[in-house]
């Protein structure tokens, strides 16, 4: 990586150079009151990736929603523009600074609320809180989102303590960085804005809405590898059809996540031990 703050940057579709300003990626200007995204990293030519492809790309073209990315880099010291420093009580690896981050915060909360659940503020972490259908339902209703794309050993605690911070895992495993994870819950909380996917309906079908996994799902052909469409499906009734679409997704939870099952029972005011198979 070049340590000259002024080489250009590609993001795809638009090149961009590195700015103590949120640079915003995507088409055609963002419509007013569209959600908004910004991504504090050390990568911004990683973005947009994925989120320029399919119907993600395509509403970001069409200004439904907007991308900017903040280079942390650029707010690095001395000549080499450096970010990190040796951890604390020794250790291997670097950590990020907190005087760094802060200022790259600072940028990324230009003209944003302060109120939290109107504009949270996310770092990608393994310790963090496991990320789930409902936390991308609550980023959705609000106005944008900021995400701190960790690297190294991680972020000095004391920035993520001023700043209120919240710490969101993907899951129980390690990336060698947070871009790929913010772009995966970027992905995740867009596709709920109205207007994204077209169909709405869709997402209130899918695994996680209503605390169980989905469905299984058929289309063409009607036999295929001596394999056929279960019989309900074709039948054309309706009230049938959503019964065996109920039936199978509470099978498939109670078969495959045990934990979305109990939760799920307990939800409704069932006992979950009622349930002796788990």
């Amino acid at each position: 990586m070049s340590d000259r703050p002024d080489v250009p940057r590609s993001h795809g579709r638009l090149a961009i150079r590195p700015s103590l300003q949120p640079r915003e990626l995507g088409g055609p200007p963002t419509l007013k009151g569209a959600w908004q995204a910004r991504v504090v990293t050390l990568f911004p030519e990683a973005f947009p990736g994925t989120l320029g492809l399919s119907l993600t790309g395509k509403a970001l073209d069409m200004g439904l929603w907007a991308l900017e990315t903040i280079d942390l880099r650029s707010f690095g010291e001395g000549k080499h523009r450096n970010v990190d420093d040796n951890p604390a009580g020794g250790g291997a690896g670097m950590v990020l600074r907190a005087d760094i981050v802060a200022r790259a915060l600072d940028a990324a909360a230009v003209g944003t609320p302060p109120e939290r659940p109107r504009w949270p503020v996310v770092y990608l972490s393994p310790r963090g809180r496991p990320f789930s259908q409902a936390m991308a339902r609550d980023w959705a209703q609000a106005e944008g989102l900021t995400l701190l794309c960790g690297r190294f050993e991680g972020v000095d605690q004391r920035v993520l303590d001023a700043y209120a911070v919240e710490e969101v895992s993907l899951g129980d495993f390690v990336l060698t960085g947070g871009e790929i994870a913010a772009q995966a819950l970027i992905d995740a909380t867009v596709r709920l804005i109205p207007r994204v996917l077209g169909n709405h309906v869709s997402t209130e079908e899918e695994s996680f809405s209503e605390g169980l996994l989905e469905f299984p799902q058929y289309t063409r052909p009607t036999v295929w590898q001596d394999r056929a469409i279960p019989e309900i499906l074709l039948s054309g009734h309706h009230a049938n059809i959503s019964r065996w679409r109920r039936a199978e997704a509470e099978r498939l939870t109670k078969e495959r996540r045990p934990d979305l099952w109990r939760a799920y029972l307990a939800a409704q005011g069932r006992d979950p031990d009622e349930d002796r198979e788990l």
